[in-house]
């Protein structure tokens, strides 16, 4: 495996979407680790509130074209990209006209959660997975931000730790204050299955509110980095409380440097059977 790739998987990104304290995250991290000499991809998801001529979109043919099976049924995974030209970084964007051609990130006109807020996590995240398969690109460190993004530990811990791309990748889960008061599809646990996804491990979403989500993500996760100012404690704590690398919220100045820093830390772990 090639030393320093890091792959960033986040909910929101500047300028593509509002400008967020994980937008602007999402959009100086992997520049600043680009610039230490570390290769990167980023996703997100292409909301359809994202203006593609504007941004520049375009579409990947040789990557799109696949299927992902959710409830039994078939998704087309389309594959975009954009440039910012400034950081000389690529974002790659996970589109389905089912999922993200609506005109809102998570909730309608009348602020009601989408009832398939769940089903968009998992292609987002098996998206994901599904595109760095093809890309044939190898990560050492997988830093997931956003609670869209907390499938992604459990998939690559559990459904592909045995494929060669990931047998020894690392997971990093950033935990912000994206917080949702709804509770998803109460067969969530049950969609997120896939061949080496057992019953037990499961468990944290049969009740599939965002603590209970992010729990499950930090499970999963080699290392927790506090990402927000303010989080719930209860979160903190689960997350001290394991048996994971921990580190505390970092102030705009420092987190660059800090979360370098931790990467490395988290390369230098042993895997956990």
């Amino acid at each position: 495996m090639s030393k320093g790739r890091i792959l960033f998987v986040t909910q929101e990104i500047t300028p593509y979407m509002k400008d967020s304290h994980m937008a602007n995250i999402g959009r100086h991290l992997p520049q600043g680790i680009q610039e230490k000499g570390k290769e990167i991809r980023t996703f997100m998801p292409r909301f359809g509130n994202i203006n593609e001529r504007r941004n520049q979109l375009h579409e990947v043919i040789r990557l799109s074209g696949m299927n992902l099976i959710i409830s039994d049924r078939d998704h087309p995974l389309i594959i975009k990209v954009a440039s910012i030209q400034s950081a000389r970084m690529q974002i790659y964007f996970i589109d389905n006209e089912d999922y993200f051609q609506r005109k809102a990130v998570f909730t309608d006109k009348s602020n009601k959660f989408f009832e398939d807020n769940d089903e968009r996590a998992i292609f987002f995240s098996r998206g994901v997975i599904e595109t760095v398969k093809k890309l044939s690109w190898q990560p050492e460190i997988i830093h997931c931000h956003g609670w869209m993004t907390s499938l992604v530990p459990i998939y690559i811990k559990k459904a592909f730790k045995d494929n060669p791309l990931f047998s020894d990748t690392k997971i990093v889960i950033s935990i912000y204050d994206d917080e949702f008061t709804e509770t998803l599809h109460k067969d969530f646990a049950s969609k997120i299955k896939l061949p080496g996804i057992l019953a037990k491990d499961v468990k944290q979403y049969k009740t599939p509110n965002f603590v209970n989500v992010m729990k499950a993500a930090i499970d999963y996760s080699d290392g927790v980095i506090v990402g927000s100012e303010k989080i719930r404690e209860e979160l903190i704590e689960y997350a001290k409380s394991s048996n994971k690398l921990f580190l505390p919220y970092q102030t705009k100045e420092k987190y660059i440097n800090a979360y370098s820093d931790f990467y490395d830390k988290v390369m230098a772990t042993e895997s956990e059977s």
